[in-house]
């Protein structure tokens, strides 16, 4: 699929809000409403548009379940042959509390952002994800402090 430039206003508005109506969208987007639906349609059907969801906030949220841990994991593995590294990516994007995964390159094989809701539920996490697997070499965490930013949007413009 080709994107010209309404297809990518388009995608960037939703980025920052999709639950905008159709009507606001064609207007931010300077198209006819009709036609904005159905440039909609075809960039969720070609898989551009991979899922809408609520972003929530950790800061407002973790004191009302009375805890929250972020930590961002480095795994090193002791075999990196695509099947090895493809049965942990599996194993671990499985998880309910790995937010994020990445296959990184140089050093770790894997970087992992977690989400806890405390010290034990991240003990319990790393002990089934990582100490149990005999292919894991080394794991080195870092505990969040402070989230300083959190922006999910992809700059689909030069400059922005």
């Amino acid at each position: 699929m080709e994107l010209d430039k309404t297809d990518l206003l388009i995608l960037d508005q939703l980025q920052t809000d999709a639950t905008v109506s159709n009507q606001a969208l064609a207007a931010r987007v300077f198209t006819s409403p009709p036609t904005c639906l159905r440039r909609v349609k075809a960039l969720r059907d070609a898989g551009l548009i991979e899922r809408q969801i609520a972003i929530l906030n950790t800061d407002q949220l973790t004191p009302r379940l009375g805890h929250g841990l972020t930590a961002l994991v480095e795994i090193t593995l002791d075999r990196q042959d695509a099947q090895s590294l493809e049965a942990f990516e599996l194993k671990v994007s499985a998880h309910n509390a790995v937010q994020q995964c990445y296959r990184v390159s140089p050093g770790p094989d894997f970087v992992l952002v977690v989400f806890a809701l405390d010290m034990p539920a991240y003990l319990a996490l790393s002990e089934s994800l990582f100490t149990q697997d005999a292919n894991v070499r080394n794991v080195k965490t870092f505990f969040s402090l402070k989230r300083s930013k959190f922006e999910p949007k992809i700059p689909l413009f030069r400059g922005k």
